[in-house]
C-alpha cells in the first residue's frame, strides 16, 4: 500500500504523532489521536496541532499523573477534545429524535432498481447499511470490466467477518423490509478483514457482486463521482448520502487519524489514517461514501459517536480491495 504524504507542517505533526501516539493511546480515557487544528473556544484558528481525542474530559484533579496529556508535543501544541466512545456497526434501528424537519426520513429505506448510492442495503443477517457506490475491478484497467460490484463496509455486507463469501447481499436491508431471494441485489465478492485487539486496521470495508444493470455509480442528491482524492489537510467541508440521515454536510476535523473503535461485545479495534468530521451521520449510515464539493470520493463513512463521524481514505479502500470507484 502506497505511502500518502500530507502537506507541510501537517506532515511534521503526523512523523510526531507516529513516535508518541502509542503512549498516548495508553493514557486512560484517550481513544485516538490524529492531526488538526488549535480549536479554541469553539472556533477553528487554522493552527496546525496534534488532537487528542477522549471519550470524556475530566477535571484535572481527577486525573491520574500518569494519564495527563500535556500541552506540547515538540513544537507544536496538542489539543485535546471530547468525543465520546466510538461505535462501529450501530444498529439500523437506532432513530433520530424525532422534529419537524424529519418528514421523510425513510426515503432511502426502500426498494430502489437500480440501486443508487445512499440507500439501504445488507447482508441478510444484519440490520441495515449504506450502499456507497457501483464498482469494478481496478485489473486489467483500461479495459471492459468482466464484474460489479455494490461497495459498502464490512460490517454492512460481511457482517463484521462473520460472513462467507457468496452470501446473498440484501436491497433494502433486513430491518427495512429486504427479503431473500425477492430483494437480493449482490452476493458478497471479497472483503478486508478486521483485526480485533492487535494491530492497525486501515478500512471497513467490503465488495459485493451483482448484475450491471441492477446496480448504479450515482449517488441520491450527490450524483456521479468525478473524481478519488487524498485528503491532505482539515478544515474542508465535506458531503455524503445515507440510509437513516439523507443528505448531510460535515467538516474535516482530523486526519491521520488512529482511533480505537468499539464493534460490540467487547471487540475492539484499532483503525490508521482516518479521517474525522463533525458528527455527520448516524446508525445504519454506515457505508456512505465521502465526497468533497466537488463530487470527488474522499472516504468511506464507517463509525462516529454523538460528537463526530469516522471515515476510511477512500485511496485504501480501492487499494486493499483491488477495486477502482471511477
Amino acid at each position: 500500500m502506497a505511502e500518502l504524504k500530507l502537506e507541510g507542517k501537517y506532515q511534521q505533526i503526523a512523523d510526531i504523532q507516529e513516535a508518541e501516539e502509542d503512549a498516548l493511546l495508553a493514557k486512560e480515557n484517550v481513544v485516538g489521536v490524529g492531526v488538526g487544528h488549535k480549536i479554541t473556544a469553539e472556533q477553528d484558528t487554522g493552527e496546525p496541532c496534534l488532537t487528542v481525542f477522549v471519550s470524556q474530559k475530566l477535571d484535572p484533579e481527577l486525573i491520574r499523573v500518569n494519564d495527563m496529556i500535556p500541552a506540547t508535543v515538540q513544537k507544536f501544541k496538542v489539543d485535546v477534545v471530547e468525543t465520546g466512545d466510538i461505535f462501529a456497526g450501530i444498529d439500523a434501528d437506532e432513530e433520530l429524535p424525532e422534529t419537524e424537519e424529519e418528514v421523510g426520513i425513510e426515503a432511502l429505506r426502500v426498494r430502489v432498481r437500480p440501486v443508487e448510492g445512499g440507500y439501504s442495503v445488507g447482508h441478510y443477517k444484519i440490520t441495515a447499511g449504506t450502499y456507497a457506490t457501483a464498482v469494478y475491478d481496478a485489473k486489467p484497467y483500461p479495459g471492459i470490466p468482466r464484474k460489479y460490484y455494490v461497495l459498502s463496509n464490512n460490517h454492512v455486507l460481511a457482517n463484521s467477518n462473520n460472513a462467507r463469501i457468496g452470501d446473498p447481499i440484501l436491497q433494502p436491508g433486513p430491518y427495512d423490509g429486504g427479503r431473500y431471494p425477492r430483494d437480493m441485489i449482490a452476493r458478497l465478492s471479497r472483503f478486508v478483514p478486521i483485526r480485533f485487539s492487535g494491530p492497525c486496521n486501515y478500512v471497513d470495508a467490503a465488495i459485493a457482486e451483482g448484475e450491471f444493470h441492477v446496480l448504479d455509480r450515482e449517488i441520491y442528491w450527490i450524483g456521479y463521482v468525478k473524481g478519488v482524492r487524498f485528503m491532505t489537510k482539515p478544515g474542508e467541508i465535506v458531503q455524503k448520502t445515507g440510509r437513516t440521515t439523507n443528505y448531510t454536510t460535515g467538516k474535516v476535523t482530523s486526519i491521520n487519524a488512529t482511533v480505537n473503535v468499539n464493534y460490540g461485545g467487547g471487540r475492539v479495534a484499532k483503525f490508521c489514517r482516518q479521517i474525522l468530521t463533525t458528527n455527520m451521520s448516524a446508525g445504519g449510515d454506515s457505508g456512505s461514501l465521502l465526497c468533497d464539493l466537488n463530487e470527488n470520493a474522499v472516504g468511506l463513512l464507517f463509525a462516529g459517536s454523538s460528537r463526530v463521524t469516522v471515515h476510511n481514505h477512500i485511496l485504501y479502500v480501492q487499494s486493499l480491495l483491488g477495486i477502482r470507484i471511477v
